[in-house]
């Protein structure tokens, strides 16, 4: 899989102490990203998914995986096989994508729908340099929603996490 970068113990990526793994390429290129470096999809390094998984279980304090970007849709397998380990060491998952909710559910690829019903929280929507926000909990403009998946999918609609008050 192709890597933007990994950090350990995030605290701005998702509720706990999170691992984030960012990923190399994105085709939104929203003006304002704050990881442009990371649209590329031929730049950052290259790892193998057991890599990176040996680096997200290093830390038994651990919460949680982010898989941001990048886009983890734009490498949808990669990021699944990361999810189903997160899972299976009872890490919750969320994701970041410029692609809303909808769209993934109804004109993602089978990968990018196997991949987002992997994924439990899903930051949705493409960064808007005009509707940025630094009050906004774990999203940086206000057109983002923060998406219980499992709940949306269940009930055929976006499910949104209220903000923490």
């Amino acid at each position: 899989m192709r890597i933007f970068g990994l950090v350990q113990d995030s605290i701005v990526d998702g509720p706990g102490f999170r691992f984030s793994c960012f990923v190399q390429g994105c085709p939104h290129h929203c003006p304002g990203c704050h990881n442009p470096e990371s649209h590329d999809p031929n730049g950052g390094r290259e790892m193998t998914v057991e890599e990176v998984a040996k680096e997200l279980l290093k830390n038994p304090l651990t919460d949680g995986l982010t898989l941001s970007g990048g886009d983890p849709f734009a490498q949808p397998e990669d990021c699944l096989s990361l999810a189903k380990t997160a899972h299976a060491h009872d890490l919750n998952v969320w994701a970041y994508s410029g692609w809303t909710f909808e769209h993934l559910r109804d004109h993602g690829t089978p990968e990018q729908r196997a991949l987002l019903e992997e994924v439990d929280v899903l930051i949705d929507g493409p960064f808007i340099l005009e509707q940025r926000s630094l009050a906004l909990p774990w999203r940086g403009s206000r057109n983002q929603r923060v998406v219980n998946v499992r709940a949306s999918l269940e009930a055929g609609e976006a499910v949104i996490v209220p903000d923490e008050q």
